[in-house]
């Protein structure tokens, strides 16, 4: 199974076959994985954008692209500590034809405010960075989500846009 690893977490992206698991019943999946179940607090509108993913991005994209699958899948944010979910990561598919990927991510509310999405951000960052199509990440935030904007800074993106309160932040790639 691939996963990468930071101080404190561990993400593992999920196959088609874990997706239908989580969409029928998430401590199952989670069981499979070795994992102990979650109790997640999700925020409603997070919860229905999640719901809206599994059945229209998610599953359909993951079993169109099988190969490519970790640019369509939900991975899943472990806290190595307690063994358990605390949130996922997920991309809006490859990279496009300008080297872009747009990333987006949800943290449990029982687990906000202790630095975990942006350790989780920084190694997603890492690691698509490691792609060399990859030119620039971009991450869309609501205007009132304020530490969602300041994790923006704390990693270095830059803001692009601002469309009806949606901004849009823009990290490229590290010149060497």
């Amino acid at each position: 199974m691939f996963f990468i690893e930071s101080e404190r977490l561990r993400l593992i992206p999920l196959t088609h076959e874990q997706l239908q698991l989580i969409q029928a019943d998430r401590q199952t999946m989670e069981l499979s994985l070795g994992l102990n179940p979650s109790a997640m607090l999700i925020d409603p509108l997070y919860k229905h954008e999640i719901d809206d993913a599994m059945i229209n991005f998610w599953l359909p994209k993951t079993l169109e692209h099988a190969e490519q699958y970790l640019w369509y899948t939900s991975w899943e944010i472990i806290l190595k500590s307690t063994n358990t979910i605390i949130g996922g990561m997920g991309f809006g598919g490859e990279p496009n034809e300008k080297g872009e990927v747009e990333t987006g991510y949800m943290i449990d509310g029982n687990h906000h405010n202790k630095g975990y999405a942006t350790e989780a951000l920084k190694s997603i960052i890492q690691w698509v960075f490691g792609h060399e199509k990859v030119q620039a990440i971009t991450v869309r935030t609501y205007a009132d989500n304020l530490p969602s904007r300041k994790m923006m800074d704390k990693c270095g993106f830059a803001l692009v846009d601002d469309t009806d309160r949606l901004l849009t932040y823009r990290l490229k790639r590290p010149t060497s």
